[in-house]
């Protein structure tokens, strides 16, 4: 695997010089306390079960290093594959499309995937339409979301597509959290999962409190 280096100002950021690609995502969640671990009193998830990690990738992707870092790490993830656009379901998958869809513009000009948005209802007024963006009737789309946990986000998006007549082939998210058998959900679509991350790879991260 290349090494990614991200310029990040600073010498508290110099030791990710050092690091893989996604050894310095992993570490920039812990940074920016993006991940947060309570194995005491842990955290209630949208499906309502309670787990001791939580994963904030609207924290992370709040940062424009990290938004580089996990833009170009999907970028190189997809590269092999043919697509035109790349999207999601509101508001998770926003940032990471319009993240994605940026690099690969500005480092892979041959590479331009437009984006576009499932809304989680179709609107009731004007055009009345599910999905928004640049995307046309049978157009190679990657779905993506931030995290995946149970599958359901992503089955959403996967199934709104489909509906519009786009071909979605491939599903991709930045953190894989390893819990109700989300990747396996999704896979049983015939939709390969591509994850930047996993729960397993964010514990393994965590650093020495006196770099935080």
């Amino acid at each position: 695997m290349p090494i990614f280096i991200v310029v990040i100002p600073g010498r508290q950021m110099l030791d990710l010089l050092f690091m893989d690609g996604p050894r310095q995502l992993a570490t920039l969640f812990w940074r920016y306390h993006a991940f947060q671990w309570d194995p005491r009193k842990g955290f209630v998830l949208a499906s309502g079960e309670t787990s001791p990690y939580y994963v904030d990738c609207r924290a992370l992707l709040a940062h424009p290093d990290a938004r580089w870092l996990v833009a170009q790490l999907a970028c190189a993830a997809i590269s092999d594959l043919s697509l035109d656009a790349v999207g999601g379901l509101e508001i998770g998958a926003i940032p990471l499309a319009t993240a994605i869809s940026d690099y690969a513009f500005a480092t892979q000009p041959s590479k331009t995937y437009d984006t576009f948005i499932v809304r989680k209802h179709a609107k009731d007024h004007g055009l009345e339409k599910r999905i928004e963006g640049a995307v046309k009737t049978d157009a190679r789309v990657l779905v993506v979301d931030d995290v995946l946990t149970s599958g359901g986000s992503l089955l959403q998006a996967l199934r709104a597509a489909r509906e519009a007549q786009l071909q979605a082939s491939h599903a991709l998210v930045i953190v894989d959290r390893q819990e109700q058998e989300g990747k396996q959900t999704v896979e049983a679509q015939g939709v390969p999962l591509i994850s930047l991350l996993t729960l397993d790879d964010l514990k393994a991260a965590r650093p020495d409190t006196s770099f935080l």
